[in-house]
């Protein structure tokens, strides 16, 4: 039997929509709900969808249509997050299996079918960015600075139904990791080297990964956009103990570059992370890359095989062009075959696992400190939660632990380590 006024949250896409599902978990429980052990025992189910590309809105919709056919016939079936906010009133009639359709910032516990993109729909607003949030489950927690973004990259819609970047106060962001209670401090936003800049507080990232870092033992980083990774922010990140570096490339064709109006080009880059290793030996780097956008030439393709072979990142990621409705890419010439798309995703990751794998056999022998997230489960600062490998540690080891262990073996992206 389930419990009264209880709820479940299945959030998808990016560690930014974690944060807003940690917040709608909030809302929740100051409403008087309690977590249920699984969606077939909630009264109320909330899935906060993605919206970025296509297979993410495709897997959204079939999570929805999934928890639908899973949950108790009287429970609430609620969809929130970017596709209610991008797609509106045509998501709420294209899924009449929701009983609620509700954009950012609209309460999930309003009791009529509604859609938050509809002009007609006069509901209250709360803001997301601000509200409060339960405490972390977990050894470590994402902390959202600001929402929206300001840029005009091609292939990117998020500023249509996210906004123009809103950065909170530092006052704010620093209060939630009080409140949050954990040893990692994982940052985020859309452009987070911006943060302050819609408030004319340029560089104000700096003075807040040094307060956050004061109060907590690891400040990771995530989502750096290239131009804005100045020296002073280069040191301010290696300060912390954590020199992780994610940075948003996307290409490394300096004519692609321009057609998907970003700044940089692959020498650029590799003259940054050289840069950075001489500062920090023991720098991480993180980066992802677009394939198939329209205009890339066989040329393109193999300035960023080569990139990725001379870069020797630890970690990649590489992802097809999705057309997104709205976006200047959409409009131009120069589509790349799927076929073609297909052999060229296969070439890069290829490549890319093999140095990732080859960077982790380095680390055999060697001696290194690990949070313990889980179990047996632990990350040293090469690993940002959820994204990349974990070390696989003892399970005496105590969760929320800091402990010393020495890399007997690896696979893959993972390791394997045993206690000093």
């Amino acid at each position: 039997m389930r419990a009264a006024r209880s709820y479940w949250v299945e959030t998808l896409g990016c560690p930014k929509n974690q944060v807003d599902s940690d917040k709608v978990e909030g809302q929740l429980l100051a409403d008087g709900y309690a977590r249920a052990a699984s969606p077939e025992d909630a009264d109320l189910v909330v899935v906060n969808t993605c919206a970025f590309i296509e297979s993410a809105r495709q897997e959204s919709v079939d999570t929805v249509l999934s928890l639908a056919s899973a949950k108790a016939a009287d429970a609430r079936l609620v969809v929130t997050g970017c596709m209610a906010e991008r797609y509106g009133s045509e998501l709420a009639e294209a899924l009449p299996e929701a009983d609620l359709v509700a954009g950012f910032g609209v309460p999930v516990t309003l009791g009529r079918k509604a859609s938050a993109g509809a002009a007609s729909v006069d509901v209250p607003l709360l803001d997301l960015l601000n509200l409060p949030r339960p405490a972390s489950s977990a050894p470590w927690a994402y902390v959202k600075v600001a929402e929206g973004c300001d840029r005009v990259c091609g292939f990117c819609a998020i500023p249509s139904f996210r906004g123009p970047q809103r950065s909170r106060s530092e006052e704010a962001v620093l209060a939630e990791v009080d409140a949050l209670g954990a040893q990692e401090i994982v940052l985020v936003a859309q452009d987070l080297a911006s943060y302050g800049k819609d408030q004319r507080r340029a560089g104000a990232i700096v003075p807040l990964v040094r307060a956050v870092a004061a109060r907590v033992a690891r400040t990771r980083l995530l989502y750096l956009y290239p131009s804005d990774l100045t020296d002073e922010l280069i040191d301010a990140v290696g300060e912390t103990g954590v020199p992780y570096f994610d940075l948003s490339l996307q290409h490394v064709s300096k004519p692609l570059l321009r057609r998907m109006r970003r700044w940089g080009d692959g020498a650029r880059f590799l003259s940054r992370i050289a840069d950075i290793r001489t500062r920090f030996p023991d720098a991480a780097f993180r980066s992802n890359f677009i394939v198939g956008y329209p205009g890339e030439t066989e040329a393109d393709h193999d300035l960023l095989l080569r990139f990725v072979e001379e870069a020797q990142l630890d970690w990649c990621g590489f992802f097809a062009y999705s057309p997104e409705e709205g976006t200047y890419a959409v409009t131009l010439d120069g589509a790349v075959p799927a076929s073609l798309v297909r052999e060229r995703l296969a070439e890069l990751s290829e490549l890319q696992d093999a140095i990732t794998a080859e960077r982790r056999r380095a680390l055999i022998g060697s001696t290194v400190e690990v949070l313990v997230d889980a179990p047996g489960v632990g990350r040293t600062h090469r690993e940002a939660p959820e994204i990349d490998g974990v070390v696989r540690v003892p399970s005496t080891l105590a969760v929320g632990e800091f402990a010393k262990v020495v890399v007997v073996d690896a696979e893959g992206p993972d390791l394997d380590a045993e206690a000093v």
